[in-house]
């Protein structure tokens, strides 16, 4: 009497043998060159990366793949450390507090940036090492630090062009006119860089927990994954070069957005940086001929 195999166990093949019989005794497909990874062989002229990943990870789900190394963005990671988004939001506050007092109008200009510090300092408490926890509070706050940051940003570039339009007297001189707005820029990189990591795949904690399984926002080490180690997910330092690039370039470089609010988040990033650039350049060369 033959032994039972383990449920799920493929039944030994002898030499020569090419196929791998099913339950039942059905044919199951070929096992021979076509199989290969990512499709190559046969008639298929190149792997298809895409198509390899997703097949991968439906077998890890099912229990069918031992041994193989699964990219730690589509898996259960660690949540990323909490001081670089930390960090960038007092460096965002801080360049709204050195602005001048003609571009935080009609708000008092101390009022924002303090309620900004107290929403970051709730959130660095709810998670002070380590960004793991998530609930429905935790969520508006940070939604609500992220909405007062872009906000005050907002009504300081439309002041700042306002004032460069109608020839203020705060636009007079090129050294404080440049100051200003690189201020402004500078803030709406970190703030865009925020929004992206905020939403991207649900969150920092949804893609550390790895349930999310289609990405708003497409790496390149997710499209070639064996360029990059098995330990490799996006931090918030990517989000703020994806950034960082969309304001200079404005449009997208490496990163390329997939899903609609993406692709409607870095149209405004681009038009409000290249608004902001290309009229203070503009004036600031006009007052140094």
């Amino acid at each position: 009497m033959p032994e039972s195999a383990a449920p799920g166990a493929r039944p030994p093949q002898g030499p020569g043998d090419g196929t791998r019989t099913g339950p039942g005794g059905s044919q199951a497909e070929p096992a021979g060159p076509e199989r290969g990874v990512g499709g190559q062989g046969g008639t298929n002229k190149g792997p298809d990366l895409w198509r390899e990943l997703t097949r991968l990870a439906d077998q890890v789900a099912a229990g069918q793949v031992v041994g193989a190394v699964v990219p730690a963005w589509r898996r259960r990671t660690r949540g990323e450390r909490r001081w670089p988004v930390t960090a960038s939001v007092i460096v965002a506050i801080v360049l709204q507090i050195l602005l001048s007092d003609t571009l935080n109008k009609p708000l008092p200009h101390l009022l924002l940036p303090l309620l900004e510090v107290a929403l970051g300092i709730g959130l660095t408490i709810a998670n002070p090492v380590r960004i793991e926890r998530r609930n429905v509070l935790i969520q508006a706050a940070s939604i609500g630090l992220l909405m007062l940051i872009t906000a005050a940003n907002a009504v300081s570039a439309i002041l700042l062009i306002r004032a460069i339009v109608e020839a203020l007297p705060d636009t007079a001189t090129a050294g404080p006119l440049l100051a200003s707005g690189a201020s402004i820029w500078a803030t709406n990189v970190i703030a865009f860089g925020l929004w992206y990591w905020e939403f991207d795949r649900g969150g920092p904690v949804r893609r550390a927990e790895g349930t999310a399984m289609h990405p708003d926002l497409m790496f390149p080490q997710m499209v070639s994954p064996r360029l990059a180690p098995p330990d490799w997910k996006p931090y918030f330092v990517d989000y703020l070069y994806l950034s960082f690039t969309n304001a200079t370039a404005f449009s997208p470089t490496d990163v390329m957005p997939l899903s609609r609010w993406a692709k409607v988040t870095m149209a405004v990033q681009s038009a409000v940086s290249l608004a902001v650039g290309a009229l203070v350049i503009a004036r600031a060369v006009n007052i140094l001929k």
